[in-house]
C-alpha cells in the first residue's frame, strides 16, 4: 500500500466510522500513542500532535454524532448536500463502473469517497490515474473545502477541529501529486 492509499484509508475510516467502532480501535490507539506520525507521509507533525492530545473518545464520539449523524446534524457528510445538482446515484455509478464494491450506504459520504480513493489507488492499473483524477476533480474537490470549513467551525472537540485542517492539507497534497503525475 502506498502513501496516497494510506492517507485516504486513514482519513476515510475516521470520517466513515463512529469513533467507538471496534474496527477503529487500532487506528485510534496509534493516534493516542503518537505512533501514526511515524508512518504519516506528510509533514503534519503539529496537527498529528494535537490529534494525539485530543483522543478522549467520549467527547470525540459525541461531537461525531452532532456533526455528521442524523437529519439534524450540523455538517452533513454527503456531497449531494454541498454540491448543487449532485446526486448520490452518479457517485455510485462512477465507483461501480470502476469495479468498487459498494454497500447500501450512501456512496457520496466523505468517508466513502476517501476510502474509494484508496481502493482506486490500490486497484488501478499501472500509470492509470484518470479514475483518481475524476474522483477528486468531480466528486471530492468541488465541495470538501466548504464541508471541512464547517467541520472546523462547528466542532466542539479539539479532535474534529484538528481533523478538518489535517484532511484539507492531505487532500491538497494528494491532488498536487495527481496533477504532477498527469504532467509527466
Amino acid at each position: 500500500m502506498n502513501e496516497f492509499s494510506i492517507l485516504c484509508r486513514v482519513l476515510g475510516s475516521l470520517y466513515y466510522r463512529q469513533p467507538q467502532d471496534p474496527l477503529l480501535v487500532p487506528l485510534i490507539t496509534l493516534i493516542r500513542e503518537g505512533k501514526l506520525a511515524a508512518s504519516w507521509p506528510l509533514e503534519q507533525d503539529e496537527l498529528l500532535a494535537r490529534l494525539q492530545k485530543s483522543c478522549d473518545m467520549q467527547p470525540v464520539a459525541a461531537d461525531y454524532n452532532a456533526l455528521f449523524v442524523g437529519n439534524d446534524c450540523s455538517v452533513p457528510p454527503y456531497r449531494s448536500h454541498w454540491q448543487e445538482g449532485a446526486t448520490e446515484a452518479e457517485v455510485r455509478a462512477f465507483l461501480s463502473s470502476r469495479g468498487m464494491p459498494l454497500t447500501e450506504a450512501p456512496a457520496d459520504h466523505i468517508g466513502t469517497l476517501l476510502l474509494a480513493a484508496s481502493w482506486l489507488e490500490d486497484h488501478s492499473q499501472e500509470d492509470e490515474s484518470e479514475a483518481l483524477e475524476t474522483l477528486f476533480a468531480d466528486y471530492l474537490l468541488p465541495w470538501c473545502g466548504s464541508f471541512l470549513g464547517k467541520v472546523e467551525a462547528h466542532a466542539v472537540s479539539p479532535f474534529w477541529r484538528t481533523m478538518a485542517p489535517l484532511t484539507r492539507d492531505a487532500i491538497a497534497a494528494m491532488w498536487d501529486e495527481l496533477q504532477e503525475e498527469d504532467e509527466e
